[in-house]
C-alpha cells in the first residue's frame, strides 16, 4: 500500500474522532486502562485500531494531539500497523525513535504529522516489547528541530491489542 493511501486513511481515522459526520461508522469497542479500541467501518472497508494518548509530554509548555496506535485493515491484509503522531510535522534530519527499557525502535517513514515503521518485522517486536513494557516513550523533533519526548502508559496494550486484532477478523 502507498504512503499516500496510508496517510489519507490515518487522516480520516484521526478526522473522524473530532467530527460527528461520520459518528455512524464508528464504534467504539472498549477502553482498557490507559488504550481504547475503535473499529471504522465504511461501504469500503473495516479499520480497527487501539489507540492511547501520552501520559506526560516534554516539553509542558506546549501541549500536542499526540497518539500512538496500532490498526488493522484486512482488507489490505495489514496488521499490527504501528503509527504515531506527535501534533507536529516531523522534520526531515532527525529521527523518530520509540524506546521501552533498553529496546529501541525507529520509524522509518515520516510524513506530515505521521510516522510509521516501514517493516512489518520491526513492528511486530515492536509489539511484544509493548506487550511486556510499562510505558513507551516516543521522540522526535519539529521542523525548527526543538525535540520533544510523549511517554505512553502500556497499562491495558495487552487487551486493547487482542481486542482490536478480534474485531478485524
Amino acid at each position: 500500500m502507498s504512503l499516500i493511501k496510508k496517510f489519507k486513511i490515518l487522516f480520516i481515522v484521526i478526522f473522524s474522532l473530532t467530527n460527528s459526520a461520520y459518528s455512524e461508522e464508528l464504534k467504539k469497542i472498549g477502553k482498557f486502562k490507559d488504550w481504547e479500541v475503535i473499529k471504522l467501518n465504511n461501504d469500503s472497508e473495516i479499520i480497527c485500531y487501539a489507540q492511547t494518548k501520552p501520559v506526560l509530554q516534554s516539553p509542558k509548555s506546549k501541549q500536542r494531539e499526540a497518539r500512538l496506535f496500532v490498526s488493522f485493515r484486512p482488507k489490505d491484509k495489514i496488521s499490527d500497523e504501528i503509527s504515531i503522531t506527535s501534533g507536529y510535522e516531523f522534520n526531515n534530519q532527525n529521527s523518530v525513535l520509540a524506546t521501552s527499557g533498553k529496546s529501541k525502535y525507529k520509524f522509518d517513514i515520516t510524513q506530515d504529522n505521521f510516522a510509521w515503521i516501514a517493516s512489518n518485522k520491526m513492528e511486530k517486536k515492536m509489539i511484544k516489547t509493548m506487550k511486556r513494557g510499562s510505558r513507551i516513550m516516543i521522540t522526535g523533533y519539529n521542523k525548527s528541530g526543538s525535540q520533544t519526548i510523549d511517554h505512553y502508559s502500556l497499562l491495558g496494550f495487552t487487551k486493547a491489542y487482542n481486542a482490536a486484532k478480534k474485531s478485524c477478523t
